[in-house]
């Protein structure tokens, strides 16, 4: 890559980290929404179901999937977005897919993913 492009993008990297999570998870994605002159906090709980390394660091992006009245909803957030707060993981996932979309075809119980336990020493 281009020595200036990559100083360009260093500038608009985020400098701590959103928060360890990996695809099947439920996480809460807290985002900042801005409205008419007011600021607030919004947050959308859902599965992650992609995460997309993109063309260079600045365009990694990660898909939450969350059914709303029976309609399902996907939402891409740019990890080094600042609208994007923080990222709280609720409970890991155990799947064998880098990408879940298959969870798109399914209705009911069927998108429930299955829980990874873990083993206290």
């Amino acid at each position: 890559m281009n020595p200036l492009l990559k100083t360009v993008e260093q500038a608009y990297l985020r400098s701590e980290p959103l928060g360890a999570f990996a695809v099947g998870d439920t996480v809460k994605v807290h985002t900042r929404i801005k409205e008419g002159n007011k600021e607030r906090i919004q947050i959308f709980i859902g599965t992650c179901i992609a995460k997309n390394a993109g063309h260079g660091d600045v365009n990694e992006s990660f898909t939450v999937r969350r059914i709303v009245e029976g309609e399902g909803i996907e939402r891409v957030f740019p990890v080094h977005s600042p609208k994007v707060v923080q990222v709280e993981v609720e409970r890991r996932g155990k799947v064998r897919r880098a990408k879940l979309y298959y969870l798109r075809d399914r209705v009911g119980k069927a998108t429930k993913v299955k829980e990874r336990l873990r083993i206290k020493k």
